[in-house]
């Protein structure tokens, strides 16, 4: 049976049309009087624009709030340099991007080694570890950017729980199999990457960018910073396995809780929120969806933005990714079902 995906259009989002859109999904019954509700956002790296904007969140933490429930808005932190590495850092950048109409908490502690492993017993991994404080809340609203990916070719619902709650060494882990490779000829020797590996794993030598391999530990910050092009991905297994690793921190995040999932189609930027800017949509704002299915949700947006594209627009803008293995993995381990019935509410 297609899971419902409920959905409405950019031209009508407001407070009262985002608290009708939970409603209309059904996600009023997830909520107990008195309950601890984690709200996974990603309050946005400094200098990039295009993460979901605190008017967008506000109300469906208005919403939990009115029917009883204890939200709070939470993200574990970076495995790269920038604004969001440690709490104090993450902290400062939610409080300065306006995300301060509810109680902030970083999941996974300080210097993001709060962590607690859970069996998931899957291809990949037997345990995943995840960050500690938002496996104490029983119910998660998953509130998601849907954008494009370096690394995955999208990002929506399953990347923003699966990497955005693992821990910095679960981080690691799902980025094992990416391992960055320099163009000498198109290297400038500008030495931008250097400042923005956070493990030092790139040196210059003869005034050009040389990757130490054995230091590298595949966060991919390299390849979206040079300017030049100079530096691609080379995958030790493939682009399938960090998505199906993606998938299974998926699982561990989600289990044993009651969850529930918001996509937001608004500023649909080529890359990742997490880089310290951001380049022009690849297309015309959509609108939002909720679901119970993360899977479906997903698909959903994938769809939604090709049919507004024309054409296949993620496949366009990253096209060594082959982006449908997240989704085909999460169905295949149980997260959901691609089969789904969008319902458009007003």
């Amino acid at each position: 049976m297609p899971s419902k995906v409920h959905f409405i259009a950019a031209n009508k989002i407001s407070s009262s049309s985002l608290k009708r859109l939970f409603e209309a999904a059904g996600f009023n019954a997830l909520i107990k009087p008195d309950e601890l509700v984690a709200v996974k956002v990603h309050f946005g790296e400094t200098g990039n624009k295009a993460y979901v904007k605190p008017g967008n969140i506000s109300p469906i933490v208005e919403k939990i709030t009115s029917i009883k429930g204890k939200p709070f808005l939470t993200d574990a932190n970076t495995l790269y340099k920038g604004t969001r590495g440690n709490s104090v850092d993450h902290l400062a950048t939610a409080k300065a991007h306006g995300f301060d109409f509810a109680p902030v908490i970083i999941a996974d502690g300080l210097t993001g080694k709060s962590f607690t492993e859970v069996e998931v017993g899957l291809k990949h991994f037997k345990k995943v570890k995840i960050a500690s404080e938002v496996l104490q809340a029983g119910t998660m609203f998953a509130l998601s950017h849907f954008k494009g990916h370096e690394l995955t070719g999208f990002g929506g619902a399953i990347k923003n729980v699966g990497m955005g709650l693992g821990s910095r060494a679960g981080k690691q882990q799902m980025h094992a199999d990416v391992h960055p490779g320099v163009d000498s000829e198109k290297c400038t020797g500008c030495e931008l990457c250097t400042k923005w590996c956070p493990v030092n794993a790139i040196k210059m030598s003869g005034g050009k960018a040389v990757i130490d391999s054995s230091k590298c530990i595949g966060c991919a910050e390299c390849i979206v910073t040079c300017n030049f092009s100079a530096i691609s991905m080379e995958w030790s297994g493939s682009s399938r396995s960090v998505q199906e690793k993606i998938a299974e921190y998926f699982a561990g995040a989600v289990k044993g809780k009651n969850c529930a999932y918001m996509n937001y189609i608004i500023d649909v930027s080529p890359n990742c929120d997490c880089w310290n800017f951001n380049d022009a949509p690849i297309v015309e704002d959509i609108g939002v969806l909720a679901s119970f299915d993360p899977v479906a949700i997903d698909q959903a947006s994938i769809d939604l933005v090709n049919k507004k594209a024309g054409t296949d627009i993620i496949k366009k803008t990253w096209p060594q990714i082959e982006y449908t293995s997240q989704l085909d993995y999460a169905q295949q381990i149980g997260l959901g079902s691609r089969k789904y019935e969008l319902c458009q509410i007003s």
